[in-house]
C-alpha cells in the first residue's frame, strides 16, 4: 500500500493532523550535549586511577582490546539505542568515528529520528505526557514529511535507510549536522545502519509514511549489517542502550554471517546499560 491508496482496514493515516515542529516542547537540545575530552585531556589519568577489580577491571580490559583491534585493522562496531542520542552522547561517538576507532554504527529507528531532529533543529525528545492527551505526541509535520520522503527515495534507489538519511543531512547542510552520527558516519565512509520495527517510531503514524519503503530500506540496512558482522573476526562489538532490537538483529546477523561461510568466532562483545537485560547479556555477550 502506498500513501495514496485508501486503507482497507484500520484507521486512515491521511486524516492525521500534524503540527509544526517548534510548537512541541522538546527535552533535549545540542547545548546540553556532552563534549569529547580531546587528545590533550586527562582521560588516561582517569583510567589509570581506576581499581583493577570487578567492573573497572573489565573496562580497562575492554579499552585495551579496542585499541588492539584497531592497531590490527580489525572492526569496532557500535550498536546503540535511541537514548544514547537523546541523552547527549552523540559527540563522544562522533569523535570516536573521526579518530577511526569506531568502524561501523547501527541504531534503531528511534535513534534515527532523534539524530535527524538534532541535525536539523538542534533539539529532540518530546514530553510524552504533554502531547498524548491531545494526540499531538509524535505528530511533528517537518520530521515526518522530511524523513518519509528520504526513505521513499532510498527504497526506490535501493539505498539503505541510515546512509540515505546521513547523506541528506550533509547535502541539505542541516544547521546542526556536526552532531549527527548518521552524517558523521557517511562523511567518514563507514557503514551506518538503521533497524526499524514498524509502529515503534513517530514517523510511522505520519500521513506520508510508506510502510513498504520503510521495510525495504531497513532490510537493505540489515543486509549491510550482516556484511559488517561477517568482518568482525578479531574485532569488538559494543551494545549501548538497546535492550531488545539491536541484540536480536545482531544474533540474526551473526547466524547469517556464519551460514555464508564467515567463521566470526574470535571477537570481543560488551554490553552497556543501566539494567542487565536477558537479550544483551545472552545474545550479544554470552
Amino acid at each position: 500500500m502506498t500513501p495514496d491508496e485508501p486503507e482497507k482496514d484500520g484507521v486512515d493515516f491521511r486524516d492525521i493532523k500534524t503540527v509544526p515542529f517548534h510548537r512541541i516542547r522538546r527535552k533535549v537540545s545540542v547545548d546540553r550535549f556532552a563534549r569529547p575530552v580531546g587528545s590533550r585531556g586527562r582521560m588516561t589519568d582517569f583510567f589509570s586511577s581506576l581499581p583493577a577489580v570487578l567492573a573497572s577491571a573489565d573496562l580497562k580490559d575492554l579499552q585495551a582490546r579496542i585499541l588492539a583491534a584497531r592497531r590490527d585493522g580489525r572492526s569496532v562496531v557500535v550498536m546503540i539505542g535511541a537514548h544514547v542520542i537523546k541523552c547527549g552522547l552523540s559527540p563522544i561517538l562522533a569523535d570516536l568515528v573521526d579518530r577511526e576507532i569506531v568502524t561501523a554504527l547501527a541504531m534503531n529507528g528511534a535513534g534515527a529520528v532523534h539524530d535527524f531532529e538534532i541535525a536539523f533543529f538542534g533539539e529532540t525528545s518530546e514530553e510524552v505526557e504533554e502531547g498524548l492527551p491531545g494526540g499531538t505526541f509524535g505528530m511533528s509535520e517537518e520530521t515526518g514529511s522530511a524523513m518519509n520522503r528520504i526513505i521513499r527515495e532510498a527504497a526506490a534507489a535501493g539505498d539503505g535507510l541510515g546512509h540515505a538519511l546521513g547523506e541528506q543531512i550533509i547535502e541539505q547542510k542541516a544547521k546542526y549536522r556536526e552532531f549527527s552520527l548518521m552524517a558523521r558516519a557517511v562523511g567518514k565512509g563507514i557503514p551506518v545502519t538503521v533497524h526499524v520495527a514498524i509502529g515503534t517510531d513517530v514517523i510511522h503514524s505520519h500521513p506520508t509514511c510508506d510502510g513498504a519503503a520503510v521495510g525495504k530500506a531497513s532490510h537493505e540496512d540489515f543486509r549491510r549489517f550482516c556484511g559488517v558482522v561477517a568482518g568482525l573476526e578479531g574485532g569488538v562489538v559494543l551494545n549501548i542502550g538497546s535492550a531488545v532490537l539491536l541484540p536480536e538483529v545482531f544474533l540474526k546477523a551473526l547466524s547469517v554471517a556464519r551460514n555464508l561461510g564467515s567463521p566470526v568466532a574470535d571477537f570481543t562483545a560488551a554490553d552497556f546499560d543501566m539494567i542487565r537485560h536477558y537479550r544483551p547479556s545472552k545474545n550479544v555477550v554470552e
